[in-house]
């Protein structure tokens, strides 16, 4: 790990990803064996003025152990202490940093239903407190290099070759490789907003992808959605960005509103096992079938987890000349392939992608059609020759992806 790039790249996710203010709290989440570079952030948030960095960790040896070792009724209890620690969150509007670093085969051979489970008995007790987090914290995802995922990519390397190789990966494709990240970011920022204010003027009500892969599929828009893309603002007007890196403009779709199939281009990474070569036919907007080369019984349980899951949450444009489709590499992390490409999200969608969403309650955003679920799983649909016409409320058809790439400069 070069040190220098690994400071600036703190920088970079506490100031720009957070956006850390003087007396807040920090929550960060990391795997044990990223304390080196956590202790670099952490030195970054206090200096940022954090009253104080609550550390989280993580193992995914251990969650192994804790999955199969447990027993379904304890894993499926929340806490009297962990209810508490999302009550302080909930009330504190502290920021909260997840570091990702994991294995994506970390969970092969785990018993998935189990966890499953556990994740739905669980659910009623933490989704009061999420939603009541929701648009009122700074919070971010950003990546380090680990061993098990390093040597996923670069298995021809040894250990400390193929971890420091993915480091230069995830600076480069955080932007985040330059003199000064920030300012970078700032530029990057104000580029994505562009793209934001061309769409939301506009006024499209739906959206038409075709590929030659055989996807076919249209999707509704909320007439009052917003498009949205780099920095966002909190209900309390504090600036962040939730995605280090993040290429993507993105809206919320209809709750409902989907029609046709669609095949997925890359590797979905979903609850520490690969689903690969899938495809998801929509009616009546709902999933109604799933294939998959493999791990298709997973899909199958994860757009059953509840009744939005198998619903469409977001609809995401990143053109394939990206920077991080541009590195040829597949990083079998969505953090970074969500942003190579263009993408589809079952699940939960986004109240903020909502105008007025400000004036109105978690549940008066799910009746105006943003969907609501346990889940957001993100997963890739990008081609080089995908084309994604945008309908408007006058029935206008504008191109808005062509070949893989945005069909207007912008």
């Amino acid at each position: 790990m070069n040190k220098l790039k690994a400071k600036r790249y703190a920088k970079l996710i506490v100031h720009t990803g957070l956006n850390v203010r003087r007396g807040q709290t920090v929550f960060v989440a990391a795997d044990v064996e990223q304390a080196p570079f956590v202790a670099m952030v952490v030195e970054e948030c206090y200096r940022a003025g954090a009253k104080r960095v609550v550390m989280e960790w993580t193992s995914d040896e251990i969650a192994k152990i804790d999955y199969r070792c447990q027993t379904l009724e304890t894993m499926s209890e929340v806490t009297p202490w962990a209810e508490a620690k999302l009550r302080f969150k909930a009330e504190d509007f502290s920021c909260r940093l997840f570091i990702e670093s994991s294995d994506p085969d970390a969970l092969r051979g785990a018993d998935m239903e189990k966890i499953a489970k556990a994740r739905q008995a669980q659910y009623p007790a933490i989704k009061p407190y999420r939603d009541k987090m929701e648009n009122r914290h700074q919070w971010c995802i950003a990546a380090a290099a680990g061993k098990a995922w390093a040597k996923k990519l670069f298995p021809q390397y040894s250990e400390k070759k193929a971890v420091d190789l993915l480091w230069e990966k995830i600076f480069t494709a955080s932007r985040a490789d330059g003199a000064d990240p920030v300012k970078d970011w700032a530029r990057h920022n104000d580029d994505l907003a562009k793209k934001c204010d061309y769409l939301n003027a506009l006024g499209l009500v739906a959206l038409e992808y075709k590929s030659a892969n055989g996807t076919d599929l249209k999707i509704g828009l909320n007439p009052d959605c917003i498009f949205m893309g780099g920095a966002e603002k909190t209900l309390q007007g504090r600036v962040f960005n939730a995605n280090i890196p993040s290429e993507e403009i993105f809206t919320s779709p209809m709750a409902g509103q989907a029609e046709g199939i669609v095949y997925a281009t890359k590797p979905l990474s979903y609850q520490g096992q690969l689903i690969e070569n899938f495809s998801l036919r929509f009616a009546d907007g709902k999933v109604v079938e799933v294939k998959a080369e493999k791990n298709e019984e997973l899909l199958k349980k994860m757009v059953s987890m509840d009744e939005g899951a198998a619903k469409l949450g977001e609809c995401a444009l990143i053109p394939c000349d990206s920077p991080i489709n541009n590195t040829g590499i597949l990083f079998y992390n969505t953090l970074f392939d969500e942003n190579a490409s263009c993408h589809l999200a079952l699940g939960c969608g986004f109240t903020n992608c909502l105008k007025g969403y400000e004036t109105l309650t978690q549940e008066e955003c799910i009746r105006r059609g943003v969907n609501d679920s346990m889940i957001h799983v993100d997963f890739m649909i990008g081609t080089p020759d995908l084309s994604i016409i945008g309908v408007r409320a006058t029935g206008e058809r504008v191109q808005i992806f062509k070949d893989g790439n945005w069909a207007t400069r912008l």
